[in-house]
């Protein structure tokens, strides 16, 4: 298990490998299908984003609400592959990596593999263990799309797998 903070230097990235089991702490930010909307639009129109994409983490999340004394309700990740149409830009435009369920097209791993990024798989099913990692959370962009907003996550051993690696490789091909 390789412990890692957020956000990773490019050594860091290069030293992971597809399969290799993390723990992540530092900051991530969730966007599901609405927010990426939203962002992609923002970007098309030349609008500054509410929150800086470059070197951020995107965990492909919505929290849900938190419960007295919890910084975060349940927050399992959402399928990636809706995002494949968003993830390419954004890797292009900085983004430092992704953290979802399940693959993602062959464009996005082109995209990874083209900028030295990565992107980590994370449990399904396994929301309650995670929201157990968020130390810290607090929307800071659309809020209107409630827990599909843009949320900004301190978490501390956030557990998840190399899924695509920046050398090409893939766990959904092994």
């Amino acid at each position: 298990m390789k412990k890692l903070k957020l956000p990773l230097t490019s050594k860091e990235i290069k030293e992971l490998h597809a399969g290799d089991s993390v723990e992540l702490t530092g900051v991530i930010l969730t966007a599901r299908d609405c927010a990426h909307k939203r962002i992609k639009e923002m970007r098309e129109k030349g609008e500054t984003l509410p929150f800086d994409i470059a070197g951020a983490y995107i965990y492909y999340a919505g929290p849900c609400p938190a419960k007295p004394g919890r910084a975060s309700g349940s927050c399992g990740p959402t399928t990636s592959a809706r995002m494949d149409a968003f993830a390419p830009d954004l890797l292009d435009a900085g983004l430092g990596g992704m953290i979802g369920k399940g693959e993602m097209s062959d464009k996005v791993r082109e995209a990874i593999v083209r900028n030295q990024k990565v992107y980590f798989a994370a449990i399904g099913g396994a929301g309650a263990l995670y929201a157990e990692c968020i130390k810290s959370s607090r929307c800071i962009a659309f809020a209107d799309l409630l827990s599909e907003g843009v949320y900004r996550l301190e978490v501390e051993n956030f557990p998840a797998v190399v899924a695509f690696d920046c050398h090409g490789a893939s766990i959904y091909e092994k």
